[in-house]
This record gives structure tokens, sequence and C-alpha cells, in this order.
């Protein structure tokens, strides 16, 4: 069983209290319910005089009918004028009834809420119900339903004593009493055109609402426009430009690796790296720029035609050339169309060539591997040259040196009718030499002769002889030996003179024999110089087109056209908030 729910307090205005606020309740919202109060208490009392006259008083307690002091009752419905007048009818013979069997109103499942508000409406009706379902039957036995939702929302009008309804504005009377009065059935029921302050807000922040809407849909349509012309429509004349107008090229591939020859003597750094990527760096760099360059280009014109096939009609304009185009239109469209590329690591070319017919770029890429082969044979060769060019330049120097001393020996030897001064002069030595030792000795024997008592004197004369003839000579030997070694023409000049040759001609010897080694060492170098230019994938005609790759330039058109979008609305923010700050 439930408990009965506790009665709101209000204050009930009586008229000993001065009415000096405000004269209409309808402007007062705390005047306006407690008026509302004081009208029902009245027309609960007015309603309980009426039924004890008639002698059929309900079976309620005065006590509990009466409003207790310090209480009003509750608010009345919006149609409390029809309760009214079912309650003053007298009670209808009592039936047999399913709806009022308690058993019956227990099992129809009504929420706390529903039998909480039926015995609010039992109290203001002045019964006296001993629970929740009680009230629910006593409704029902009266003809009252107490879930119908007009019963909670009816308006309260204030009536005088006499049960009449008064005037919004009019002012109660000082003698009479302030209890809430139901509002009569046929009186004007239409809701005041005047709102409540919570109305009024809840107008406001809806018309708020509204105008953020709006504003945010007029905002979201301007951005969608704005993306609709600088980059959905750019992006769609791009991309109808790649499917339907764009020539198809076809792109023709291949690769090449200049390799060095063998390098069985090498020493040193450049030892380590023969045979590496790095030992032809140098040369796959400079191939790379002659096949970009304007000489490539002139070239393979003069031998392909190549800016008569790119000058076609059949090309679409955008990358077709001019009739007669100069050398710069020309070499932008090779550019464009021609593309070698480097890779470090392996030392590999790489080579892609475009053009509007499979065959043609095919032939192009065929005459630029044929330009590399011969700058790459061009640059070793040069190279090569030029060092064997230096070290046969030093040998037949020093060749000519070596036979210029050997001419000034042989001269020097015949102008002196000797072809040994040197042994001549020896020979000399050696004869004065014997010719002294032999006057030594016939001198000795002289002076053993004369040392004896009596000497034989025919053996000292022969002494004597001797010793004469030995120093004539001695002397001649001396006379001619000086005359062999004075003068400018003696054979002592002419030795030094040949000695001094043939130093110089063995001078000359040892440096052509340098010479021909460096020679030889040239040569080996040069031929380790030797560059070659091996071709690993040959050029083959393609079968299908490879440009424009059609989704993937759409793509990137429409993220460059929105990117570059992005940073003008960016930068017009910006300068927007700084222009406004």
């Amino acid at each position: 069983m439930t408990t009965k729910p506790k009665a709101r307090k209000f204050r009930i205005r009586r008229s000993a209290e001065p009415a000096a606020t405000s004269a209409d309740p309808q402007q007062d919202p705390l005047r306006l319910r407690l008026a509302a109060s004081d009208a029902s208490a009245a027309a609960v009392l007015e309603r309980r005089a009426r039924m004890q006259s008639s002698g059929d008083a309900p079976s309620a307690k005065p006590a509990a009918d009466a409003p207790k002091p310090g209480r009003t009752a509750p608010e009345p419905s919006a149609k409390q004028d029809r309760t009214e007048a079912a309650a003053s009818q007298p009670d209808a013979p009592k039936t047999a009834r399913p709806d009022l069997d308690m058993e019956q109103i227990r099992q129809e499942g009504l929420t706390g809420r529903q039998l909480r508000m039926a015995r609010r409406v039992a109290q203001k009706h002045g019964m006296n119900p001993t629970s929740d379902f009680d009230a629910v039957r006593l409704l029902r036995m009266r003809g009252i339903d107490p879930f119908q939702r007009s019963n909670m929302l009816e308006l309260v009008v204030p009536r005088d004593p006499e049960g009449r309804e008064q005037a919004s504005g009019a002012e109660p009377k000082a003698d009479t009493i302030q209890l809430p009065q139901t509002v009569p059935q046929g009186g004007e029921t239409l809701p005041s055109t005047e709102l409540s302050p919570i109305e009024r807000r809840n107008r406001q922040i809806s018309d708020i609402q509204r105008d953020i809407t709006r504003r945010r849909r007029r905002k979201v349509a301007l951005l969608c426009a704005r993306l609709a012309f600088f980059v959905f429509l750019p992006t769609f004349a791009a991309g109808w430009y790649f499917y339907k107008i764009a020539t198809p090229m076809f792109a023709t591939k291949s690769e090449f690796v200049i390799l060095q020859a063998d390098n069985q003597g090498g020493t040193g750094l450049g030892g380590l790296l023969s045979g590496t990527q790095f030992a032809t760096s140098q040369d796959s760099i400079v191939v790379q720029s002659y096949l970009l360059s304007k000489d490539a280009m002139l070239r393979l014109d003069e031998d392909e035609g190549f800016t008569a096939h790119f000058s076609q009609e059949a090309i679409d304009p955008i990358q077709r050339l001019e009739p007669d185009p100069s050398t710069e239109q020309a070499y932008g469209v090779y550019e464009k169309n021609v593309k070698v590329g480097y890779d470090p690591t392996e030392g590999v070319l790489r080579m892609e060539v475009i053009a509007a017919d499979p065959v043609v770029s095919a032939q192009f890429s065929e005459a630029l591997l044929s330009y590399a082969e011969q700058r790459v044979n061009d640059l070793s060769q040069q190279k090569r040259g030029d060092q064997m060019a230096d070290a046969e330049a030093s040998f037949a120097k020093a060749e000519a040196e070596r036979r210029a001393a050997q001419e000034e020996l042989v001269n020097l030897q015949l102008e002196g009718a000797t072809l040994d001064p040197e042994a001549v002069i020896a020979g000399l030595r050696s004869q004065i030499n014997s010719i002294e030792l032999q006057l030594q000795e016939k001198e000795l024997q002289l002076s053993a002769l004369l040392d004896n008592a009596r000497p034989n004197q025919s053996r000292v004369d022969g002494a004597r002889a001797d010793v004469r003839r030995l120093n004539e000579m001695l002397e001649q030997l001396n006379a001619k030996m000086t005359d062999v070694s004075q003068g400018e023409n003696s054979l002592a000049q002419l030795s030094v003179r040949i000695q001094m040759a043939q130093a110089d001609l063995a001078t000359r010897d040892m440096m052509l024999q340098s010479a021909l080694q460096q020679m030889e060492q040239t040569r080996m170098e040069a031929n380790r110089q030797v560059r070659y230019l091996t071709t690993s994938v040959r050029p083959v005609p393609p079968e299908e087109a490879t440009y424009p790759r059609k989704f993937e330039n759409t793509l990137l058109a429409f993220l460059v056209f929105a990117g570059v979008y992005l940073m003008i609305s960016l930068t017009a923010s910006i300068l927007r908030e700084q222009v406004t700050s």
C-alpha cells in the first residue's frame, strides 16, 4: 500500500493583506499562483455547502475536506468545471463493473506516477481514498478519468463567492476568502498572447539556433562553391585532358654500364677501386651529361628527325612542337621526353626515350646509345693519346741527344788520328819506365866496373856507351811525351775531350733507357685506362602506351589544386585576422 503523498504548502492570501503589489495577477507569476490557489479553495467550500444543503454530502470527514491552516489545495486541472458539475450530481446507482474491482485495478499495471496523479485528483474532488488504487476506484465511480491529459492542463480562473468568474485584471475583495477555484466550462480557455519568460527564452534560443544553422548552411554552400570552382573544376578539366585529348606516348627503356679494362698491375688506391662502380663514376656522369645536352639533341635531330616527329599534327597541342621551332623550344621537348638516370651504388645508367610511335622511340634510343659509346671511346682515346704522346716525345728527345753525344765522340777520335790517346800515352810511359830501369842497371854495372883497381877498359867503355845510349833514348821519349801532353792538339787534351764525350754518351744512354721504360709503362697504363660501354638492356619497342598515366595524373592535379587552395585560404584567413585584430 502506497503512502499518502505530502501536499505542497501554499501561502493563502487573506483579505486583510494589503494589495500593494501589481494589480494584474498575470503580470506576476507568484501572485497568479496564489490567486489560483485561493480560487480553488473557495470553489471547494462552495461545492461542499451546496452538497450539504441538498442532503447528499460525501462520506469524507469534514476535517479532511477543509484546508488546513497554512496549506492550500493543489492547483486545479484545466477541466475542473466539468468535474465540479459531475461532483454536484447525486451518485448514480452502483452496478457491478469490472473496472471498479480493486484486484482488477491492481492487475492493470498502473505506474507510480499514474497512481499519485489519481490520488491528487481524488483529493481535489474532496474524496478521502484509503490508497492509490482506492482513489482510482472512487474516481471511476464518479465517472472521472484520472489519467486524462486535459485534467492536468486546465487553466485556473478566480471566482467570486457566488461562483462567478472575475476579470483577469480585477482586484479581489478584501472581505472574501481567496481559495482555489475551477475554470468554468463555458468560459474563455484560449492561451494568452503574452509569453512567459521561459517561453520567450526558448523562442530566442530557437531563433539563435535557426540563425546559426542558416549561417552555417550559407558558409558550407560558399565553401562548396569555392571548392568546386578552384579545385573540382580544374581537376575535372585536367582529367578530361588526360582521358580524352592527350596523345598516347610510348616509352622505350634501356640500361647500360661503363666498364674499365682489367688492371693487373695497378697498385695503391687505384688498384683497390679497380673493377668497382667508383672507378668509372666520372665517365658515367660525363656520358649522362652528354646525353642530356643540346649537342646530343642536335645530332639526334640531324640523324633521326627529332623535331619533325614531335611537330606532327596527330600530337595534341600541349605536347606538339611548332612547325619551325627554335633550338630552345626543341630542347625543352627533348628534356621532357629523354630521361637519363645514374645509380651511383650500382654504376648503371638507365635511359628512357618517349615518342608518339613505339618504333621511332626504339630508333631514338639506339641512336643515343651509339652516341654514348662513341663519346666513351673518344674520352678514353684522347686520354691515352695524350699520355703516349708525352712519353714518345721524351723518348725521341733522349734518343736524339744520345746520338749527338756519340757523333761528337767519333769526331774527336777522328780529329786526333788515333782511336785511343790514352793508350798511346800509356805506351810512352811504359817505354820511359823500362828505359829508366835499364839505365839504372847500366849505371850500376858501370859503377861496379869502376870500383875495381884494374877495371877492364873495354867493358868500362861498353858500359859507358850503354848508359849514354839509354840517356839519349830517355830524352827522346821524354821529348815525345812532352810534345804529346802539351799544346791544343796534344794527346792529353784530346784524351780529356774524348773522356768528356764518353761520359756524355753514357749519360745519354741512361736517359734513353729511362725514356724507353717510361714509354712502356705509359703504354701499359693507357691500355688499362680503356673504357667499354656495355648495354645490359637493349631497347625494345613497347606494345602499349606508357603515358599519360590518367588516374595518377588526375589525382596529382587534384592534390596540387587542393594544396594551392588550402595555402591561399590559410594566408587569407591569417591576413584577415591580423587586419581585424
